[in-house]
């Protein structure tokens, strides 16, 4: 399980589902053989020497040279840094040569997924320039602290809104203890809300699974009536903390 694990994420960084098996193998044995390496894989020799030629080519192997040919891995660390190195040189191309984007849509846009969901949270913090709202439970809020961080350190306005402060945060933010409403702790849990420049709003709920699902816009209209609701909320919380 733990090397079908593995394999999955190295496919993430360039390889093919055979590479990965024989990087893995190489990794736990050391220098091996063509040979070698199909034994333990159970992987055909033409694949593994396929396979093998492929890895050299990603930067996964080097190739030992002798009266018979040996692969030898490169570490984990080595690999993933080059790859990411590489990956960033090759988005620098690709901003600097890709066509013009069209203008923004102001549609309502379904985000499925987790993990989806997560690269549009995080992708809408980094682009922040003006004031960040965020609401959502503590343990969720607590996954951002370092998005969270780098926006207060820019001197972007951030305004919070959970049932317990993130632990460790500091730097000048807005704070705000929500006030338990009438719907199950559990449900309300689940619920979050985002306000970018007052230009852009996701909300949604997010069990952090393949199911979740989120509503982004950047329509005037579901912007303002979220920044209504969330000032209103505010000062809700305010009346409560002076009562």
């Amino acid at each position: 399980m733990e090397e079908t694990v593995l394999a999955e994420k190295l496919i993430l960084f360039g390889l093919g589902r055979q590479e990965a098996c024989v990087y893995l193998c190489l990794l736990k044995h050391g220098e091996m053989t063509g040979y070698e390496v199909a034994k333990q894989t159970g992987i055909s020799r033409s694949n593994v020497y396929n396979a093998l030629s492929s890895l050299v080519e990603h930067g996964g192997a080097y190739v030992v040279e002798g009266s018979t040919t040996h692969y030898t891995p490169v570490s984990m660390e080595e690999f993933c840094d080059n790859r990411i190195n590489h990956l960033g040189e090759v988005r620098e191309y690709l901003l600097r040569n890709c066509p013009k984007p069209a203008l923004n849509t102001e549609g309502y846009i379904t985000i499925e997924s987790y993990e989806h969901i997560k690269d549009k949270i995080r992708h809408m913090l980094s682009t922040a320039t003006r004031r960040v709202y965020f609401s959502a439970a503590d343990t969720f809020l607590a996954e951002w602290k370092k998005e969270i961080d780098s926006l207060i350190k820019r001197g972007i306005k951030v305004v919070l809104i959970s049932d317990k402060p993130i632990q460790g945060l500091q730097g000048n933010y807005v704070f705000y203890q929500s006030i338990p409403a009438d719907v199950e702790w559990e449900d309300k849990a689940k619920q979050v809300r985002l306000i970018i420049d007052s230009a852009y709003v996701l909300t949604g709920e997010v069990d952090r699974n393949h199911n979740d699902t989120c509503l982004y816009s950047a329509q005037r209209n579901l912007v303002n009536v979220f920044k209504e609701a969330m000032s209103n909320e505010i000062k809700l919380i305010e009346l409560a903390q002076r009562s």
